[in-house]
């Protein structure tokens, strides 16, 4: 039988992606070494590094200004390094909160800076950036590109504004392009549309690299991160070495263009399937999430039931967030199409039945 992931935590990893790590992890590159025992400081991590980068830049056409990071913590460790670094003298930050994570976001960092919200979002609905009451003396102004937990996307992005605009992209970076000169930072874990877990990328605009408070430890400073190139401390060498990998994949497929194509096709197929009278999709049209799909069913013992069943037809990982419920399909780059035609042919079937 064949299996299939829609985790949310971590996405499957393509085929030759694994192969080509399979045979680096026996040895890299005939050095007579594992790719798990490169030492950060030597040639070898070096050039995976810059490669990486490279292919970063390439594939965002990341203007100049911009600094790469690759830095250990996952993207929540940012909720407070955010204002630790960015806040300088300004009174407060901005935050957009939409969901879950936007709101654990928000928690963290009041607990380092006068937060103040500038939209909410409600009823499935996200707040188009043109109603923000954001204001000209914020640090930045922070918002949740994709909220996993309850299938929400903001389709469009932000235009520049004078107040820094950064995003948690974990969820969707890379599964379509980003114009990153809209953005004064960037931050992304790498475990949904990158590899594996480990590796948080922070894209930050130059100019806000001074803006950072006294006495933040080494490797939690954006600052110092940059001058180090990423190497105050330890960072995780091959996190970085899948991200590489992947990387080459998405370059290999076609670049954020096509991804975009490929993700609205089989966000529209699955969507297609939940438009009726049976399951129930909370995001409005306009918000719904080609990455997390979220939804429920007429009661919650039929959510058990439903993903109980997917279990046995091979396929996995279909629970809802634990403290939002439902069920949800998380769509990132590398579930092939495939897994979705399987899921729809599903949940026909399941209605079929239990409808």
């Amino acid at each position: 039988m064949t299996v299939y992931s829609f985790a949310s935590s971590h996405a499957p990893l393509p085929q030759d992606v694994l192969a080509a790590l399979s045979d680096d992890v026996a040895e890299w590159k005939h050095s007579g070494f594992s790719a798990l025992e490169l030492p950060f400081t030597g040639k070898d991590f070096a050039d995976i590094l810059a490669l990486t980068e490279h292919e970063l830049r390439a594939l965002l056409n990341l203007p100049e200004a911009y600094r790469v990071l690759f830095l250990q913590g996952g993207a929540s460790a940012q909720f407070a390094l955010l204002p630790m670094n960015l806040l300088g003298s300004a009174p407060h930050c901005d935050y957009v909160q939409t969901g879950h994570w936007s709101k654990r976001a928000i928690k963290e960092a009041a607990a380092w800076c006068d937060v103040r919200v500038a939209a909410v979002g409600s009823g499935g609905e996200l707040p188009v950036p043109c109603s923000w009451d954001t204001s000209p003396d914020a640090a930045y102004c922070h918002y949740t590109s994709n909220e996993t937990a309850e299938g929400l996307q903001f389709q469009c992005y932000p235009e520049i504004s004078d107040v820094p605009l950064v995003a948690d992209m974990t969820a969707d970076f890379l599964t379509r392009p980003i114009p990153v000169e809209r953005f004064g930072l960037i931050y992304a874990s790498a475990q949904k549309n990158l590899g594996a877990a480990g590796l948080t990328i922070v894209i930050v605009r130059e100019d806000l690299l001074g803006r950072g408070r006294s006495g933040i430890p080494a490797p939690f400073s954006y600052a110092r991160q940059a001058e180090a190139k990423s190497k105050v401390n330890t960072p995780p060498t091959f996190s970085v070495l899948v991200a590489c990998r992947m990387l080459g994949w998405l370059r290999g497929c076609g670049g954020l263009d096509a991804m975009a194509e490929r993700n609205g096709q089989k966000s529209a197929k699955l969507y297609a399937a939940l438009d009726g009278d049976f399951y129930r999709c909370v995001a409005s049209p306009g918000s719904r999430s080609p990455i997390s799909v979220c939804f429920r069913l007429p009661d919650s013992a039929l959510d058990v039931l439903f993903v109980e069943e997917a279990r046995s037809h091979g396929l996995f990982h279909l629970q809802g967030h634990p403290q939002v419920g439902g069920i949800r399909a998380s769509l990132y780059n590398a579930v092939p199409e495939c897994a979705v035609d399987a899921l729809v042919s599903f949940m026909s079937d399941f209605k079929r039945r239990r409808g």
